[in-house]
């Protein structure tokens, strides 16, 4: 019995080398092509355990696995030329899976590497056939959707034949060159400049004929104020010479006694006029009388002739003299 120890121990081991040669796993991750001497027998893509032949080493059965789920290839700092001339520094990236594992182990060998090379090119000549369609301003606005569009439906194909599925591509970045943005940057600041002056002027324009239309206001409620003031003072003045005429009816005589107090009044306010009037002028009648009454006229007084002497004839010569 101790001499088959070794044996049994040896059996058991070659079993246990069998079985684990024999036996591998794919998870929920991976997809796994079964390879006999080079060529594709089998594919599993549900994630299990599985036999094969053993004794890999001899290229009996071998087992490639691959990626089961979503990859992404990232493309940066990409300079694309729009159709105006103006040059773009592109991000984008590709969202793909591995959709044939038969086709893409012919392709690339299977190899993830060797796909992803030749994606780049093709992203890299994809966004520079959409960009080169498009304008200066087209490149930034919203239809960069259609343009990812583009350029995943223009990618679908290249990836199909290499065994891959293209779920999305996505333009992360769209950004000026250095000296493309700077003669953006003084192209929107000369319009903007003439945008406000053009603005300012306007705004100019309105101010005056606002300005104007007030002035014109002003002056024609100053005008129809004026013409109304004229109005209710000529209509004062009329009411105010009919009062008096109505009052000069009834009684003259206090008519002309009110007509002579404003008279005075007015000489003697205290304005620096200076008048000189006789005490006996008709001015100041109702100093002298409150009645007013006229002052008795004077006698006109007589000055004594003097008496003219006589004349004397003058003395006659004597004769002879």
């Amino acid at each position: 019995m101790a001499n088959r120890l070794p044996i049994i121990a040896i059996v058991g081991a070659i079993i246990l080398f069998l079985l684990y040669s024999s036996v591998f796993v794919v998870n929920a991750r991976q997809q796994a092509l079964v390879l006999r001497f080079g060529e594709i027998i089998d594919v599993k893509t549900e994630p299990g355990l599985y036999f094969k032949l053993p004794f890999s080493f001899f290229d009996a059965d071998t087992v490639q696995m691959l990626e089961n789920r979503v990859l992404r290839l990232d493309l940066d700092n990409i300079r694309v030329q729009v159709s105006g001339g103006k040059f773009y520094d592109v991000d984008a990236f590709i969202a793909y899976r591995i959709s044939d594992p038969r086709v893409f182990r012919s392709a690339v060998s299977g190899k993830i590497e060797l796909a992803q090379a030749r994606l780049r090119t093709r992203l890299d000549a994809a966004l520079r056939r959409v960009y080169g369609l498009r304008d200066f301003a087209a490149a930034l606005s919203e239809e960069r959707v259609v343009m990812m569009r583009e350029v995943r439906d223009q990618l679908r194909p290249d990836a199909t034949s290499l065994g891959l599925q293209i779920e999305d591509v996505r333009i992360r970045r769209t950004d000026l060159t250095a000296e493309v943005s700077q003669q953006t940057y003084d192209r929107m600041k000369a319009e903007r400049l003439a945008e406000a002056e053009r603005l300012r002027a306007r705004g100019n324009e309105a101010a005056q004929r606002i300005r104007a239309r007030a002035d014109r206001e002003v002056v024609e409620i100053v005008a129809e104020a004026q013409k109304e003031s004229e109005i209710l003072r000529g209509e004062g003045e009329a009411q105010r010479s009919a009062t008096f005429a109505e009052a000069y009816k009834r009684d003259p005589a206090f008519f002309d006694f009110y007509r002579s107090l404003n008279a005075y009044g007015t000489a003697l306010d205290n304005t620096g006029t200076t008048m000189v009037l006789s005490p006996n002028s008709e001015f100041f009648r109702f100093f002298r009388d409150p009645s007013g009454a006229a002052a008795p006229a004077k006698p006109a007084t007589t000055q004594p002739v003097p008496a003219v002497p006589p004349a004397t004839a003058p003395a006659q010569p004597a004769a002879g003299q």
